[in-house]
């Protein structure tokens, strides 16, 4: 399996968990870069094979090189959950070599429908959970998605409990940021979210993010709060991992953040801009009651993009419709 972005390769995470309980004779190699190594650990008859793309499988003979690689392991089946150029390649190999193939429907038309200004189908799509189960029921392994298994959450270690102190009841994890400004809701009312928070002593609330510009700003997010901590630059990925899992609940945007709360079993708010859970994304098993769309009657085009990246003139406040107070009282009843 061939898999590439943080979100795309969370959401792989539920459905390995729910193959390899019903089929524990099966033994699967992950094909993904080093980083997201992690993801997979602790999962039976699961190795993490290490897609090199800077070096030894870089370019079209870089793939060659895979696919000899690959080849010495006695792969039996290929499954593409990523049905991108470089896994197409691969997957041919496999194929002209006889083994069996199968890749996932990425539903471009369906999606197009969706998001499309005029005639729109607004309707939910298959999951990529269900997508993803798909592929391997092509191979001759059906399963069933329908009573998850989760990873136990590890005891947090002394590294982070010094950063957030043990005094508090309830952690709660905010993940503010998205690839895309369409999908990310307003600092300013997030201020507000935070601070509405943070006004129960007893509840600990945890700011995610990566490089310079998100550190700074969640610095200046968590700064007037005692119990608003900035993990971000703080602690390695593998500690970010323990800490997600240990949380009550996640605040996030449509990001790889929900995707991760979420695989490790956590409960998700998500908040949606220009995209929509409909599109197949919400994260896994999670409720749509609490994936908090844009209002459609206020911006009835919406969603626009399936991924964040396009932006319609005009719509560039639709997350303003998302009330605080909404966010908040989701969040209090999830803990």
């Amino acid at each position: 399996m061939r898999l590439s972005a943080m979100g795309d390769v969370a959401m792989t995470v539920p459905v390995l968990r729910a193959f390899v309980k019903q089929y524990p004779e099966v033994k699967l190699t992950v094909i993904s870069r080093p980083f997201f190594k992690p993801f997979f650990d602790g999962i039976p008859n699961l190795t993490f094979f290490v897609f090199d793309d800077k070096e030894r499988h870089k370019g079209f003979l870089g793939l060659v090189r895979l696919y000899k690689d690959l080849k010495k392991l006695h792969i039996d089946a290929f499954a593409d959950l990523h049905n991108v150029l470089r896994s197409k390649v691969v997957r041919t190999f496999f194929a002209l070599s006889g083994k069996k193939t199968a890749f996932v429907d990425k539903a471009r038309e369906e999606k197009k429908a969706l998001m499309r200004a005029e005639n729109k189908i607004f309707k939910p799509l298959p999951t990529m959970f269900e997508r993803h189960k798909k592929v391997f029921e092509e191979l001759g392994f059906p399963f069933d998605l329908s009573n998850p298994v989760f990873p136990t959450k590890p005891i947090l270690s002394q590294e982070i409990v010094d950063l957030i102190g043990n005094k508090y009841e309830r952690l709660i994890g905010i993940a503010p940021f998205a690839q895309y400004d369409s999908k990310v809701y307003p600092l300013d009312l997030m201020q507000e979210v935070i601070a509405k928070l943070a006004e129960n002593k007893n509840h600990a609330i945890l700011l995610f993010g990566g490089g310079k510009k998100e550190i700074e700003i969640l610095d200046s997010l968590s700064k007037p709060y005692e119990n608003v901590v900035n993990m971000a630059g703080k602690i390695k990925f593998q500690q970010e991992l323990q800490l997600i899992s240990n949380l009550d609940v996640m605040l996030s945007m449509d990001s790889g953040n929900a995707h991760i709360a979420a695989m490790l079993g956590v409960k998700v708010i998500t908040l949606w801009g220009a995209t929509h859970p409909y599109a197949g994304f919400l994260p896994f098993n999670q409720s749509l009651e609490n994936a908090l769309t844009s209002d459609r009657n206020q911006y009835p085009k919406l969603p626009t993009s399936v991924y964040g990246n396009k932006m319609v003139e005009g719509y560039e406040d639709a997350m303003r419709s998302i009330s605080t107070n909404e966010i908040v009282q989701k969040i209090q009843l999830s803990i």
